[in-house]
C-alpha cells in the first residue's frame, strides 16, 4: 500500500473512533451518554492503538503532524514526503471524524447543546486562557513526543508492536494532562475535524472557534522540536 494512503487511513480511523467516543459521551441518548473523561480517553487510546497496528508496517503510522515533524528534524524522512504525510493526514483526520458525524446524525439532531456538537469534533479549553492553553498543549505534546522517541528510538516511524506503549502513553497523557484543553497534541487531528465542523450541515451548530484554533496547531509543533531537541542530547 501507498504509505501516503495509509497514512490517510490510518488517521481516518483515528478521528473515526475518537471523534466517535466522544461523540458517544456527550450527544442526547446515545447508550454511552454522560458516561465521562475515562471513557473517552481510553477510546483515544484505543483509537491510537487500532490506527498504529493498522498501518504501522505500512507507513509508520505517524498519523500526526508533531511525529512526522520529529522525523524530518532528525532527518529519517525528507521534506517533501513529511508535507505528504501531512497532508494525508490532515484529510484523513476530516474524512474520519465527518464519518463519525454521519454515524451519529440523529444524535447530533437530537442535542441542543452546540458546544457539545463541536466538542465531538475539536478541542477547546476548559479555562480559556491563551497563555496556559498554548502551555499545556505544548507541555502533552512534548511529552507525546519525547515519549514516543524513548519507546520506538529515532526510527521512521511506529511498528505494530509499538501500538500498545505508545496507547498507553496516549492515555496517560489523557488523564494527566488533558483535562486543561482536550489534549489536541496532534495538529492534524483538532484542524482537519473543525473544518468538518465548519463544512458539514449540522443543525444549530456553533461557530467553529478560529480563533482558538492556532494553539492546537503551533503548540504541538513547537513542543515536539523541543522533544526531539532533548532527545538528541541523551
Amino acid at each position: 500500500m501507498n504509505v501516503y494512503l495509509a497514512e490517510f487511513i490510518g488517521t481516518a480511523v483515528l478521528l473515526l473512533l475518537g471523534s466517535g467516543v466522544v461523540a458517544n459521551v456527550v450527544l442526547k441518548d446515545t447508550k454511552g451518554e454522560n458516561s465521562g473523561w475515562i471513557v473517552i480517553t481510553f477510546g483515544w487510546a484505543m483509537a491510537v492503538f487500532v490506527a498504529v497496528y493498522m498501518v504501522g508496517p505500512i507507513s509508520g503510522a505517524h498519523i500526526n503532524p508533531a511525529v512526522t515533524l520529529s522525523m524530518l528534524l532528525l532527518k529519517k524522512i525528507t521534506l517533501p514526503k513529511a508535507l505528504g504525510y501531512m497532508l494525508a493526514q490532515l484529510l484523513g483526520a476530516f474524512t474520519g471524524s465527518s464519518l463519525a458525524w454521519l454515524a451519529h446524525k440523529d444524535h447530533f439532531k437530537a442535542t441542543q447543546d452546540s458546544g457539545l456538537k463541536r466538542a465531538v469534533f475539536c478541542t477547546d479549553p476548559a479555562i480559556r486562557n491563551t497563555v496556559s492553553n498554548f502551555i499545556s498543549e505544548f507541555i502533552a505534546t512534548f511529552v507525546l513526543i519525547l515519549g514516543v522517541l524513548f519507546l520506538t528510538g529515532p526510527e521512521v516511524g511506529l511498528g505494530s508492536i509499538d501500538a500498545l506503549p505508545v496507547a498507553l502513553l496516549v492515555f496517560a497523557i489523557g488523564l494527566s494532562l488533558g483535562g486543561t484543553t482536550g489534549y489536541a497534541i496532534n495538529p492534524a487531528r483538532d484542524l482537519g475535524p473543525r473544518i468538518a465542523h465548519a463544512l458539514l450541515p449540522i443543525k444549530d451548530k456553533a461557530s467553529s472557534d478560529w480563533g482558538y484554533a492556532w494553539i492546537p496547531i503551533l503548540a504541538p509543533f513547537l513542543g515536539s522540536a523541543l522533544a526531539v531537541f532533548v532527545f538528541t542530547l541523551l
